[in-house]
């Protein structure tokens, strides 16, 4: 609420805000503070996790994409590579073509690991999550999507 008050030198009126007022507002900023910083900061890991599968689903159809085209998915040794570049060992595909421009790393900066065959379907594409150790339960895989 907003007081009006007089000057005596000038005579002039001057609306403002009393301290305690300004106090009350920087006591209610503080505690929505308190309360929204704690939710807010737990998003950047949860736009990670969902980087993560956006990513593998885009290898599991450029995978998908290479097995209609060689009738056979790239071997474990071939790797995640066999996307974006000829693979030199056997079994060499008869009708490669670049699936991706290159093979994506994780939001952890660490690469996507691959299974064929897979643990959970015929392959695997996972990410060993924010802890970067694979087979725990904060892996990010195909089999969640």
């Amino acid at each position: 609420m907003k007081k009006r008050m007089k000057y005596p030198a000038t005579g002039k009126w001057q609306q403002g805000f009393t301290l305690i007022e300004l106090m009350v507002v920087v006591v209610i900023l503080g505690i929505l503070a308190a309360v929204v910083v704690p939710r807010v900061m737990d998003r950047p890991e949860q736009a990670r996790v969902s980087a993560a599968q956006s990513n593998i689903r885009a290898i599991r159809s450029a995978l998908d994409m290479y097995k209609l085209d060689n009738h056979a998915y790239p071997t474990t040794d071939q790797g995640l590579q066999a996307l974006a570049e000829r693979p030199g060992t056997e079994p060499l595909p008869s009708n490669w073509n670049r699936y991706m421009e290159k093979v994506p790393v994780d939001p952890w900066g660490k690469p996507f690991l691959y299974l064929q065959p897979g643990k959970q379907a015929d392959v695997d594409v996972f990410s060993a999550g924010p802890n970067g150790r694979s087979g725990d339960e904060d892996d990010i895989g195909s089999w969640d999507l």
